[in-house]
This record gives C-alpha cells, structure tokens and sequence, in this order.
C-alpha cells in the first residue's frame, strides 16, 4: 500500500468535496451501496454535471475488471449507477473517480486505508460471524493522546478496555499491543477488523481472558531526519519507551512481561515479530497475521534475534497465521521452515484466503484465547 502523509491525504479529501459539490453533487446526496443476496454491490452517485464517474474497488480480492476501475452508468436523474459482479466476503476498501480525480465520498462512512480517507464496504460472511456485534457486554475505546520526544510529536493510540473494566476498580489486566498494517492506522483495528467486538463477544463466551488492548500508528520518524523509510522508522523505540510507558501510567494494567502480548497484521505482523523477539524481556507472547517477516538469519551475516534456547524458554506462544491465496504466504512459509529448522517453538495456522481483512478478523478469534491462560 502506498503511505501518504496525513496532512496532504486531509487536503486531497478536502478538495474532493468541494469537486464534488462543484459537479452538482453534495455530500448530503450522496447514496450509500447496496449489498445485494449474492454479494453483488450496486454503488451509485450523484454528479450530473460529471463526464465520468467511476468505483475503484480495491484489495486482492477484487479480479473484475482486472482490478481496474469500473465505469458507472449516468441515468437520467444525473445519477451514476454500476452493479458490481459478485464479491468475496469481508471488507473492500473502495474510492470514486470523478473524471479522473480520485476521492472518497464523505458521505458514507470514511475508513484510514491506502495512506488517506477512503471508503469501505461489508460483505457479509456466512462462515465467519465472531466480528459481529451481539447483545453481549461491550467494552470502551478510549483515545489517548501521549506526547512523543523520539518524534518531538503529538501522537494518540486507541485503548481497548474490557466489559469489567470500569466496574472491577481493583483488578488490573493482560495487555495486547496490536498493530495495523501498511497505509493503515491506530483506527483501523477499530472500524474496519472489529477487534473490539471480535473481544467482546470471545470475553462474553469465556473463551478468552479479558484484557487492554493497545493500538497505535506504526510510523514515527525523527524529525530532524528525510527518511522515510522503513529503515528510519521508529516505532519500536517508542513503543518501548514511550507508548508502554504511558499505558502502564494510565491504566489497570500488569507491568510484567507473562501478562504483555505483541501482535500485528502484515506491516504490522514483521513489527510484532521484530519488536517482540528483540525484547524477550517484555513480552511472552507474538501474534504475526500475514506478516511481511524477515528472515532469522539475513543474507549480511547479521543475526537480529536470540538463540533458539532463549526464543523457546521466554515465549509461551508464537503464532503465525497466513492465507494460503496470499502474496505472504511463501514467506511465511519460508520463516516457518527457518524456525523448524531451528527448533524454535510456535504455531503455524493456515488457512483458505487472501490478504484481507477477514483473514485477520479470524486471526484474532484465534490468537487472543490463547494469551494469559495460565
């Protein structure tokens, strides 16, 4: 995915709207899609005056057109309709084309994915059901700004607390850092994986232990630097030293790592790989969900991770999940047969899917039982 300053990504989604508006549009006019039985979306706009209107439906699972944009069909109301072929289930992040200008509909409801607002929407899942709200206790996300001095920045993470948190005033909790993947953010576990709700409903059927998750943005760079590559960028040192800092100031949680879990999704997943395995003495538990991995042992001779003997005796779970239509899969397959080889303890789960959302909905239902059992 490509990563946009969040700044020009505001100023580009501003300026579609008053496009927008200028073709003869208006947000209020705008028509929310609609998911048809088969899973076919018809999405329409309202742009009379626009020469082109166009659905970019993007993510690896969208093949019609080979992915290309699809053409919408002006009626004669100034509308611009399309219906699309049936969709896989899950999430798909999509933009609008208003002769060539790409936007998101402010609108419908805005999701942070592709490095910029975009929109998104729901397939349902007749095999996967856990991301679903129920009339089960819900837990609270909190917003908590935290002022960085390694980014000399104001930054802010989502704090996921449990259904009893607010009542249990003397217990203290597990926490889970979880990280989103590449042109996301710290909302995206939030709105579009439901990992709030994936918790909610697990904590409801006691099949997982309640705890705080933590999500924050996986960029931070040095502002004195003009990098921006992965290679500058500093969120494991401020996870570290600052993030966890914070939490464990702010709220009811166990400062110790046999109660500390670091997971994450694809850019996200190396992250949790990288920054829990470089800090065995802070975490006992890594959840990597189609991680983009590095190998045990790189190519320049350096080694960034313990010996087998110390991975195998400071964690109590590490585990990989991937689909087997993803683009990861080779290397996750790869990693796996580094650690076979090596004798380093973990779980590999894999599983029919592609490099989307509802792998990692499903990841989480299977990782999180699993944390703080004992």
């Amino acid at each position: 995915m490509i990563k946009t300053p969040q700044p020009l990504a505001c100023v580009l989604h501003i300026a579609c709207v008053l496009f927008l508006g200028f073709l003869g549009g208006s947000p209020g006019n705008a028509i929310e899609p609609i998911v048809h039985e088969d899973r076919s979306v018809t999405f329409a706009i309202e742009a009379p005056d626009a020469d082109r209107v166009q659905i970019d439906v993007k993510g690896r699972t969208h093949r019609e057109n080979d992915g290309k944009p699809l053409d919408l069909e002006k009626g004669d109301n100034g509308v611009w309709r399309f219906r699309t072929q049936p969709l896989d289930p899950g999430f798909h992040y999509y933009f609008v084309l208003i002769n060539g200008f790409r936007c998101a509909d402010s609108s419908n409801p805005l999701y942070f994915g592709w490095g910029r607002p975009t929109n998104g929407v729901e397939i349902p899942d007749p095999d996967l059901e856990i991301y679903l709200p129920q009339r089960v206790p819900r837990g609270e996300i909190h917003i908590r700004p935290y002022y960085s001095k390694r980014t000399q920045a104001w930054r802010e993470a989502y704090v996921y607390t449990p259904p009893s948190y607010s009542e249990a005033l003397n217990r203290k909790f597990p926490t889970l850092y979880l990280q989103h993947g590449a042109g996301e953010n710290q909302t995206s576990w939030t709105k579009q994986g439901r990992a709030d709700v994936i918790l909610d409903n697990l904590i409801a059927e006691q099949k997982c232990r309640e705890m705080v998750v933590v999500m924050d943005r996986g960029y931070a760079y040095d502002p004195d630097t003009d990098g921006q590559g992965r290679q500058d960028n500093l969120f494991g040192e401020v996870l570290i030293h600052e993030l966890m800092p914070m939490v464990e100031s702010h709220y009811r949680v166990i400062p110790n790592r046999w109660f500390r879990a670091i997971a994450g999704l694809s850019m996200g997943g190396g992250q949790a790989v990288r920054i829990g395995l470089s800090h065995l003495d802070r975490f006992a538990y890594i959840g990597c969900f189609s991680g983009a991995i590095r190998s045990l042992n790189p190519s320049d001779g350096s080694r960034p991770f313990p010996e087998a003997n110390t991975i195998n005796q400071q964690l109590k779970l590490f585990w990989i999940g991937c689909g087997t239509e993803d683009f990861v899969m080779e290397r996750a397959r790869k990693f796996r047969g580094e650690l076979e080889s090596e004798e380093i303890e973990h779980q590999f789960y894999e599983h029919p899917g592609t490099h989307e959302w509802q792998a990692w909905r499903l990841h989480l239902s299977l990782f999180a039982p699993q944390l703080f059992q004992d």
